[in-house]
Parts: C-alpha cells; structure tokens; sequence
C-alpha cells in the first residue's frame, strides 16, 4: 500500500512556486490550501483530496505555462505517494478551478472541487485579490487602466484566454462577478465583506483618476 507523506508536497509545491512574481507564489497557494481546508471542514468536503487539490491547483496553470495537461502535478503527487486512482481523483478537482470568462459555466460537479475553487476565488478579490490583479497586469506588460478602452464579458474560454485589456477592466470581467459565483455557503459569507472593499477601491480610484486641482 502507497504510504502519502503531505509534507514532501507542501516542500515541492513551495519549491516551484515560490519565485513566482504574477501573484500565483506559494503564498497564494498557501492561503487557497488554508482556505480550501477550513470551507471543507465546515462544508463536509474530503480533506484529504482537498488539500493537496489546493496545493497543486496551479502548477500547470494554462496563465503560467502555456501548456495542457497535468505534467507538474502528477509529478508532485507521484512523488508524494499517490496512487493512480488518487491522482485521477484530485487532478479532477484541479481541473474544474479556473475562471474561463464571464459567459462560461464553471460550476464544479462535486463538493471538493466546489471548495477548492471557492477557496481560488476568495483569493481573488478583497484586499489581496486587488494587489494580485495588478502584480499579474504588470507581469504581463498590461496598462494599469485605460478610460476607453470598456471591459468585456467573453463568452467563450478562448476569447477569455486571449484577451488583451488594462487591469480595471479585469474587476468587471471577472473580479466583481466571482461572489456571486460561489459554490458554498461559508465562501458566500467570505466573499461579501472582500467584495465590499473592491467596490469601495475602485471609487476611490476613479476619484483620484478624475482629480482637478
């Protein structure tokens, strides 16, 4: 029998990621694997293919990479000791987290895949969903805002993967959509006070954009 030793995925999930500079570093990771954990324990989710679904959500993200597939994830899991039906199983959640535009239906198919994207999305918005948003803009050479340029709904992953656009944009293309997206109960009681800042962050932008002396 395979003997799962969490510890050595937490060490290589740390060691891939920790470098990252988009706003998808371990300390993302570690915050979605403690939120993912405490929305499991109070939805009824399986811990044990929640926590390490969370640690590897993002390892062979498509935003990272540019790939398909799991090859970072089933390496990590292997190494763990995972079995083949456990990997199956947990890289079924990875692959029902991501965000794939306004007009796609993302809506997780069971509850471990329901907290752990709940737990990605928390991460997304409030305080540190803001500074994230504008880490990534800047990664990727994306102007901070750009007062002509109106956000759009893609209806489609493609147009949503594609697309090019400033970082205000991406609060209504996705950021301000995600509360009421959320799967659980205790995610929806999270989200409304982080959503509350982003509303309140982006009138306070556009007041200091617009000032006249």
């Amino acid at each position: 029998m395979n003997q799962v030793d969490i510890t050595v995925l937490y060490r290589l999930v740390k060691e891939f990621c920790e470098h990252d500079t988009t706003g998808h570093d371990w300390w993302h990771v570690h915050r979605v694997t403690q939120l993912a954990i405490h929305l499991a324990n109070h939805e009824g989710a399986d811990v044990l293919l929640v926590e390490p679904a969370a640690l590897v959500h993002d390892t062979d993200d498509w935003k990272l990479k540019g790939g398909e597939g799991y090859p970072n994830a089933t390496a990590m899991l292997k190494a763990t000791g995972y079995n083949g039906k456990q990997i199956a199983d947990i890289l079924g959640i990875v692959e029902q987290v991501s965000y794939k535009g306004a007009g796609v239906d993302t809506t997780p198919c069971n509850l471990e895949a329901m907290v752990v994207q709940d737990a990605d999305r928390l991460d997304a918005i409030g305080a540190i969903g803001i500074a994230r948003a504008f880490a990534y803009g800047g990664s990727k050479h994306r102007p901070m805002y750009l007062p002509h340029l109106e956000p759009q709904l893609h209806e489609t992953f493609e147009e949503y993967k594609t697309a090019q656009g400033h970082t205000i944009n991406h609060f209504y293309e996705k950021l301000l959509l995600l509360k009421d997206r959320m799967n659980t109960v205790t995610a929806k009681a999270l989200a409304e006070e982080r959503h509350r800042f982003m509303e309140f962050f982006l009138e306070q932008f556009y007041r200091e954009w617009s000032f006249r002396p």
